[in-house]
């Protein structure tokens, strides 16, 4: 049997060994000679309690024959190391400070012979891609069906807690509770984990470990859409917010049912970044549902500022009849008073359509029911209201007549409409230049673009812009306005404006509103055409500041008749705030 001392030296020459039958009849190292620890003797080095009578101590006992050759290296490296520092060493060592050879005992235990596993014998090639990769085609998966992961030593392919714990996102390995979520016909079985559910909900953590938990094994959820439900959990389980246009609302519901704040403020800035006229009279209704002031105010200002394509649109018909009133109250609303009628009658047939009656003028009437008053009929130009709402024949005889008196009668009727005209939304006028003048040779128009590029901090609604005319008395022009971003035309208008020979602005407007987002920039462009020179702006200033909105200004490359930021046309830009 032999100690460590003893296993390195029998690996030297055998001129250096130091062996003999006397030491190994006393039981000593066969090749260092050394003798055995007395009973109850302690190693110099070996830890308090590591004592065995008659026997080397076993505490540094090696387990098979591979460890034993590793325990053999290492103190053959320090012994090399510790010999190389007594020779470099200056003074001279005496008999007495050298230290017995200290010998443990090397004992290999006979050990069964290890089974190999199946991950052993079909090991499992390392995907090549990253782990983020693998976890990310994981959910690709997992979106659409429940996956199982085959893989004996999946955890160790994830490196972070986050990672491992999104592979259980829509799996069925190890879930503890499914969801049935849907209305009937419609439903998808989607599988859970209490514990992770818990964490990232109050609402399943007072389900699952609450004083009224319940221990059932599936739960049904109607009232919740199954893309939804599924974004909320790629959220508990995944910490990735992934939203979709068409499901975002559902989400929204979602994350509020189930009180996920995270998940509902990224839903709102979400709907806030999409917001436009379209959808805005829709995201008023569910703003108001779930209680989302940011939202509903974001929602007015869209409403006010583009009223009538906003009423014209699709969503305006599919509001609750609540929010159909706010709207026809709102006094900022920026729309003909025949726009608002003609939306309304929409709605109504809408209306009559889901509670399934028949579409007659009774019936758009009764749905419309005390709202019909909040439409101000009275301030209709009267062409508009001889021409549609007089012959719509939702008024009664008696209102036309009332109606028709007011306009032209010097004593008025009483009237159950408003008859206060809204006051809309007042223009803000931006304003570049310091100064303007006017030369003999310049401004000339001859069919080319004047254009500047300019750039907001705050949302906005661009409604026109603002254009010299004649320095040379007074001249009409023709005028085709456009605004472009990046190259795609949001907005265009040709139109006709008259200017009495001042150095004043003359607005011209587009159609519609045109929306514009902060932070980027909008090329406005005009095409005049006219014989008269006009005047010109100079002294241009590259920022302005215009009530709360700043306004920063550059050239543009589309401008081909002179206007730059110092000078030029185009001298304001009017818009809402």
């Amino acid at each position: 049997m032999l100690c460590i001392q003893g296993f390195l030296r029998a690996r030297r020459p055998a001129s250096s060994r130091r062996t003999g039958a006397r030491a190994r009849s006393r039981g000593a190292c066969p090749a260092c000679g050394c003798s055995p620890s007395p009973p109850g003797a302690r190693s110099p080095s070996a830890p308090a309690g590591a004592r065995e009578a008659g026997t080397w101590p076993r505490w540094l006992a090696a387990t098979t024959p591979e460890a034993t050759r590793s325990l053999g290296e290492t103190v053959k490296n320090r012994s090399k190391k510790s010999s190389k520092k007594a020779n470099n060493s200056s003074g001279t060592s005496s008999s007495s400070s050298k230290l017995p050879p200290v010998c443990y005992e090397i004992i290999t235990l006979k050990t069964k012979k290890k089974k190999k596993m199946a991950a052993d014998i079909f090991p499992r090639k390392k995907p090549a891609n990253s782990s983020s990769t693998t976890v990310q085609q994981y959910h690709q998966q997992n979106l659409s069906n429940n996956n199982l992961i085959p893989a004996p030593n999946w955890q160790g392919l994830y490196p972070t807690i986050r990672e491992r714990n999104a592979v259980m996102f829509n799996n069925d390995l190890m879930a503890d509770v499914h969801f049935v979520v849907g209305p009937p016909g419609g439903t998808q079985r989607l599988p859970g984990h209490k514990y992770v559910l818990a964490v990232g909900s109050s609402v399943f953590h007072a389900m699952f470990y609450g004083e009224l938990a319940e221990d059932k094994d599936e739960i049904r959820i109607p009232d919740v859409e199954p893309a939804a439900f599924l974004a909320m959990l790629k959220y508990i389980y995944c910490d990735e917010i992934d939203l979709a246009a068409d499901t975002v609302l559902a989400t929204l519901y979602a994350a509020k049912k189930y009180i996920v704040p995270h998940l509902a403020r990224a839903c709102v800035n979400f709907l806030e970044t999409s917001l436009s006229a379209k959808n805005a009279c829709v995201l008023l209704s569910q703003s108001c549902l779930f209680e989302e002031p940011d939202l509903t105010q974001r929602c007015w200002e869209v409403i006010d500022a583009q009223a009538e394509l906003a009423l014209k649109s699709e969503g305006f018909c599919d509001i609750d009849f609540q929010t159909l009133e706010s709207i026809l109250r709102r006094e900022t609303l920026n729309a003909k008073e025949i726009v608002v009628f003609e939306a309304a009658l929409n709605w109504a047939e809408v209306e009559c359509q889901r509670q399934d009656l028949a579409l007659s003028i009774e019936n758009k009437r009764k749905v419309l029911g005390k709202a019909l008053y909040l439409i101000r009929i009275p301030t209709m130009a009267l062409d508009d209201f001889a021409n549609g709402a007089a012959q719509s024949g939702v008024l009664t005889l008696n209102e036309t007549n009332d109606i028709f008196l007011w306009y032209t009668a010097a004593k008025k009727p009483e009237l159950q409409f408003v008859s206060k005209a809204r006051k809309g939304l007042v223009p803000q006028r931006c304003h570049r230049f310091q100064s303007c003048a006017y030369r003999s040779n310049q401004w000339r128009y001859r069919g080319r673009c004047d254009s500047i590029q300019f750039a907001v901090d705050k949302r906005v609604f661009i409604a026109g812009f603002g254009l010299y005319g004649s320095s040379c008395g007074s001249a009409e022009y023709s005028a085709k306005i456009e605004l472009k971003r990046q190259g795609v035309v949001l907005g265009q208008n040709l139109s006709k404006y008259f200017s009495d020979g001042s150095s004043n602005t003359f607005p011209v407007w587009f159609e519609y509103p045109v929306q514009i987002e902060p932070d980027t920039f909008y090329t406005a462009s005009v095409i005049l055409d006219g014989n008269e020179l006009s005047y010109f702006g100079q002294e241009g200033m590259t920022e302005v500041q215009c009530g709360k909105v700043t306004v920063q200004f550059q050239c543009s490359s589309d401008s081909t008749n002179g206007t730059g930021v110092q000078g030029g046309q185009i001298p304001e830009l009017i818009f809402y705030a």
